[in-house]
């Protein structure tokens, strides 16, 4: 019997260390509502589990920003997959909770950088966007800016500017772990203060990418005096910003390991750029274990140079050409009445696909 007893304690010693080693593999992550269909509100809650106990608590004391997370993962998860979708990797995800992007939640690579920024940014856009949309009561437009400027100027501020300091905030509160101004300075970053970091970016960009708009008024259109906003821009054009970053991403040391070169420890990081920790893998080949499809059986361009070309994608493996036959629609014309008349065209194409 003491055995047995002794033999349950080994096994849940061995449980709280896994959980307390690998956080992040052994919970849920709020970012499966990224991955969840859009159509389906009634099933937001709460008490979800994909929510962290500090999340879930935020949440009953917000429960009306719950539609915005989950639509700011959304449109996060799409704008990686987007901006990655002709690359090696192209921020592929699955079904699973608990890994949603697979090894590269936790690897600490530039992928994993550009993960964490994107997340953050949606978060900001979406809250936001629901906050200039009046859909809330405990935020609205951006106020703090009437009342500048002046008529013989020729402008002054007005209309609804986006309200960023709200989706910023709750984006912070929302995202980052209990890891509080931790200073990196001396003995590097964990993968903790290396995702705050890069969610920091995120939000950052959303501010960066803003624009100003104006409208004239005036007798007969004349542009004698305009009313200017601050709008955030598209998401398209914040998830090219972060790319961009992503392309100029700076290693930087990790506490972890014990060899640290001194240069690296007081090399100082911008809090626009992304950071990372590890080198990538090339993602040539499929690797189950780490969650990685490889390119095998991807569309390639032939002739294309850039990430998307046959020879890039493929990683020097070559490639199958098929033949496709396309059927559309063609020389449409309207026929009295009331009805459209077409013909079927037929085209061959051929399409390469990486052996």
């Amino acid at each position: 019997m003491e055995t047995r007893s002794s033999g349950v304690r080994h096994i849940c010693a061995l449980t709280l260390l896994l959980v307390s080693v690998c956080p992040l593999c052994c919970s849920a992550s709020w970012m499966w509502l990224g991955v969840t269909s859009a159509g389906a509100p009634e099933q937001l809650s709460c008490g979800d589990p994909v929510l962290s106990a500090r999340q879930r608590e935020l949440c009953r004391r917000k429960p009306f920003l719950l539609p915005s997370v989950r639509d700011g993962a959304q449109m996060a998860v799409s704008e990686c997959q987007n901006q990655f979708r002709q690359e090696r990797w192209n921020c592929s995800t699955s079904r699973e909770t608990t890994a949603v992007f697979g090894h590269e939640l936790t690897s600490g690579t530039k992928e994993t950088a550009f993960i964490y920024a994107v997340m953050a940014a949606g978060l900001v856009h979406s809250v936001t966007r629901s906050c200039s949309q009046g859909n809330m009561t405990e935020c609205g437009c951006d106020a703090r800016l009437r009342g500048g400027g002046t008529a013989p100027e020729g402008w002054h501020w007005g209309g609804c500017s986006d309200h960023i300091q709200f989706g910023t905030w709750f984006s912070r509160k929302f995202m980052d772990d209990s890891v509080k101004n931790m200073s990196t300075s001396r003995g590097g970053y964990t993968l903790s203060t290396m995702n705050q970091h890069n969610c920091g970016a995120g939000r950052q960009a959303i501010e960066r990418t803003m624009s100003t708009d104006c409208r004239c008024h005036g007798i007969s259109g004349s542009c004698a005096v305009k009313t200017c906003w601050r709008s955030m821009a598209p998401f398209k054009r914040v998830g090219a910003y972060l790319k961009e970053r992503y392309e100029q991403s700076v290693q930087v040391s990790d506490r972890s390991r014990r060899k640290m070169r001194k240069k690296d420890q007081r090399r100082p990081v911008d809090k626009h750029q992304l950071i990372y920790l590890n080198k990538s893998p090339n993602y040539c080949l499929e690797d189950r274990r780490r969650s990685i499809a490889g390119t095998r059986g991807r569309r390639c361009n032939r002739t294309s140079t850039g990430p998307d070309g046959c020879n890039l994608l493929c990683c020097g493996r070559g490639y199958n050409t098929h033949v496709v036959r396309n059927i559309q629609r063609c020389e449409c014309k309207f026929v009295w009445c009331c009805y459209v008349h077409c013909r079927r065209c037929e085209s061959m194409n051929d399409m390469h696909t990486c052996k």
